[in-house]
């Protein structure tokens, strides 16, 4: 890593002869992005639509949309749980790794063993749960618009099991490697887990 004030390496010109400014972008990469990703940008996407149109018709037409909180609530949703499982790929969900710069090497392994099982049994018991709470609520429907509740809990159980795989090749990979996140969290690189 190079200080603020040390030169750029040799043939990199920030500025020609002439003084005129000279940048490159670095080349645009989206082979790490993966379904659930883009399922997630998706439905950030249709949220932004739907906020926008809620937004026109409220302030420009002067008759807003009811349906479009709902359905904005709803997408919103549907982002954070397909996030769940593209936070758990990169393993970038919050810990704590404090406690583990206090144990011992050993102690540390076993106990982010342990974090990882309980990931892994976390997002299994919440996609069993979810498959329950859709079962009873077979015939709810929407607030506003005449369509099943029960799409957006497929949408939550899907973001589940997506994350249940997830922790599992997380949990394989740190196996692996014979270390986690939370016993080196100074060697957090992005995952290459596909």
């Amino acid at each position: 890593m190079t200080d603020r004030h040390d030169p750029p390496p040799a043939g990199d010109k920030v500025l020609d002869d002439e003084g005129h400014f000279h940048a490159t972008d670095a080349p645009i990469e989206l082979g790490h992005y993966v379904i659930e990703d883009w399922i997630a940008l998706g439905f950030f996407w249709l949220l932004g639509l739907c906020v926008f149109y809620q937004f026109f018709t409220r302030y420009a037409l002067n008759d807003s949309a009811s349906w479009t909180e709902e359905i904005a609530r709803y997408l919103l949703i549907s982002v954070v749980f397909f996030g769940i499982a593209s936070a758990t790929r990169r393993t970038r969900h919050i810990h704590v790794d404090f406690v583990y710069r206090l144990v011992p090497a050993g102690v540390g392994r076993a106990m982010s063993t342990i974090i990882d099982l309980l990931r892994i049994a976390f997002f299994a018991v919440a996609v069993a749960l979810t498959i329950q709470m859709m079962l009873r609520m077979t015939y709810m429907k929407m607030t506003i618009i005449d369509l099943p509740m029960n799409i957006v809990f497929a949408i939550c159980a899907l973001g589940f099991a997506a994350a249940t795989v997830r922790a599992v090749q997380v949990a394989i990979e740190n196996w692996k490697r014979g270390w986690s996140v939370l016993e080196k969290p100074e060697m957090l690189i992005e995952e290459t887990i596909q």
